[in-house]
């Protein structure tokens, strides 16, 4: 086991690095297509259909280097999240477990951001490209964009964010209370159990709600359209349990402040 000075600064740095790369996977499904997705996208005479682009080596070959990518984020992701992969990386790294997860899952992430190659002279399943669709559709979407990532920053205070990131395991370790996870209510594991990403519906707004959805981008959709909703499994009881903890949540920050000194 590291020492205690040694695993704040680790704790942090692998913070740090999932705290910016999820900044700028903002960038990436939202700002990248809705500011410069026609024009990435080349015109009319360049487009091809879909049966014409699986035979060409133009457009085959940079989809198959993006659906590595995201094999490896997708394989990365959900390996590491294994209990046998987990049980292995605590005996070896101890309570930096969740952080070294979190700093893998952010270079991965990192890898297909900036390694993603698009497929401009590919086929597109829809283009706003006619007035007056080409003004109002991607003001929309650019709409809905803010929106759902206004929920994901929401939804994200609901949840233990210090305890998402690896932050608090180090925290309780060096103070010496124990695991995090030890002292949440068994409703809150089951929940934690069931639902490994809490956003998903606003995730997949920013993916599918799109102006134009080219070849690259609908690949990108549907590879993690099936990945999140094969790692969710909530029920009534979940969504009853995440009611609550919404409710207790908004109740503590509506609370004035000479309540909250009591």
């Amino acid at each position: 086991m590291a020492p205690a000075l040694l695993l704040v600064p680790a704790a942090l740095a692998s913070f740090i690095l999932a705290f910016g790369t999820g900044v700028e996977f903002v960038r990436f499904p939202s700002l990248r297509p809705l500011l410069g997705g026609i024009s990435e996208s080349g015109g009319p005479d360049a487009r091809q259909g879909w049966l014409a682009a699986l035979q060409d080596q133009s457009i085959l070959v940079p989809l198959a280097w993006d659906l590595g990518l995201l094999l490896l984020f997708v394989g990365q992701h959900s390996l590491m999240a294994t209990e046998t992969v987990k049980s292995w990386m605590f005996r070896y790294f101890g309570v930096l477990q969740r952080s070294l997860y979190v700093a893998c899952t952010a270079l991965a992430l990192q890898l297909v951001m900036r390694y993603w190659e698009p497929v401009p002279r590919g086929p597109v399943l829809w283009e706003a490209r006619a007035e007056p669709w080409a003004t109002w559709v991607p003001l929309l979407c650019f709409v809905l964009h803010v929106i759902s990532w206004l929920l994901i920053f929401s939804i994200l205070l609901v949840f233990d964010y210090a305890e998402l990131m690896g932050l608090k395991q180090v925290y309780y370790h060096v103070l010496g209370l124990g695991e995090p996870l030890a002292l949440k209510s068994p409703r809150a594991l089951r929940l934690f159990s069931h639902l490994r990403h809490p956003v998903c519906v606003e995730l997949l707004t920013v993916l599918w709600v799109v102006p134009t959805l080219g070849t690259d981008r609908l690949l990108l959709a549907l590879l993690l359209t099936l990945y999140l909703g094969l790692a969710h499994g909530l029920d009534q009881q979940d969504l009853r349990y995440l009611r609550a903890q919404l409710q207790r949540k908004l109740h503590l920050l509506s609370r004035p402040q000479d309540g909250e000194a009591e």
